[in-house]
């Protein structure tokens, strides 16, 4: 592709000409301005766009330097003084080193045109920073913090019987927000019923639950359309229909009672929200995330568990209840069943129970022998 029509080249946002004064500030804010662009031209999010230009600007502070004149040792001192002390996740650095890669190879690739620029201008010229010797390598298949971890039945009992708990503690103290209790109640209910990340629950408006005629019972709840699913690499958010499995019919009931009694006392516009806060909006992920906070603490459960492991538990109650790999992984919208098997952590009582068929299947046919 010629320079010309490359998204984010030299042209773009260096006219003929154009005069700074400051040159070396000048031509790094402009490389930064090429680079949006040619991001952008990926339909890459504003908001990861933004991350990594704070990254990079970071680096730029801690060296006193501009990209012309980086070398990998810097990076590698940077690196190391990330964190304050505190050891960062393995996927938290590949992220970072990921981030200045792309950059680099933005600066330092000659179709667009940074090379011949800083050559001219300042005598040196940008070169890549990460490579093999220096970038995190991916050396286990979950990098996740340990205490991401699939709930056990009795702790997604004591987590419900918490929060349904304070609702009732909230109208013995005669104060406000028994509605919104009510209402954390059911979504946190929902999102482990269906396997929802946070985002996808937000998300959720009522015109989302599907009717499904082969279990009329279920009424409304027969499904759910996910609209909002993880995107990838700059791509649209997935969809998926996630079907209610009769483990989980009892959510049928919290729904109803939730759409019937309190969020109409919530709201009373017509908001198209599923999920709705007191000023009858659209609820946040703040207000999500504390939601579940609230409901770990009263329940006095290991702080280490966040609400993304409602969706490793959903996942992993489903292989024990016995439902297909293939089924498992198109309900949590997952591209291979490899990455549900990461969410997966059956609990010893399961696997001693496959273990126990399993003998008695050696069992009889050592009988027959």
């Amino acid at each position: 592709m010629p320079v010309a029509t490359m998204p984010g080249c030299v042209g773009d946002v260096l006219p003929p000409g154009l005069r700074f004064i400051d040159r070396e500030a000048g031509v790094f804010e402009a490389m930064l301005r090429g680079w949006r662009l040619q991001q952008k031209a990926r339909s890459l999010r504003p908001d990861t766009m933004d991350d990594r230009e704070r990254l990079v600007k970071r680096f730029a502070g801690f060296t006193n330097q501009y990209p012309w004149q980086w070398t990998a040792g810097e990076w590698e001192e940077f690196v190391s003084s990330l964190g304050n002390g505190r050891v960062l996740a393995a996927s938290t650095m590949r992220g970072y080193a990921v981030a200045m890669r792309l950059f680099m190879e933005y600066v330092s690739v000659q179709g667009y045109g940074w090379q011949a620029v800083c050559l001219e201008q300042f005598g040196d010229f940008p070169v890549q920073l990460i490579s093999e010797w220096n970038a995190p390598a991916h050396l286990a298949e979950f990098e996740g913090r340990p205490g991401r971890r699939p709930l056990t039945y009795d702790e997604v009992q004591a987590l419900f019987d918490a929060v349904d708990g304070r609702v009732q503690r909230v109208r013995d103290l005669g104060r406000k927000g028994a509605l919104a209790a009510l209402r954390d109640s059911a979504m946190l209910k929902f999102i482990y019923a269906f396997g929802l990340r946070r985002a996808e629950a937000r998300g959720m408006d009522i015109s989302d639950l599907r009717h499904n005629p082969r279990v009329a019972q279920y009424r409304r709840c027969g499904a759910v359309f996910v609209r909002y699913g993880k995107a990838k690499a700059g791509s649209a958010p997935k969809r998926r229909t996630v079907l209610t499995v009769p483990e989980f019919d009892w959510i049928v009931e919290d729904v109803e009672h939730y759409l019937e009694q309190v969020r109409p006392a919530l709201c009373t516009d017509r908001h198209p929200a599923l999920w709705v806060n007191e000023r009858c909006g659209r609820i946040s992920l703040r207000s999500i995330n504390l939601a579940f906070v609230t409901a770990r603490r009263d329940a006095g459960l290991d702080e280490g568990l966040e609400l993304h492991c409602l969706r490793h538990s959903y996942v992993t109650h489903l292989v024990e209840f016995g439902y297909p790999e293939r089924f498992v992984t198109e309900q949590v919208g997952h591209e291979s069943s490899s990455t549900t098997a990461i969410y997966t952590g059956v609990s010893d009582e399961f696997r001693n129970r496959l273990l126990e068929r399993s003998l008695r299947g050696h069992g009889e046919l050592w009988s027959v022998s």
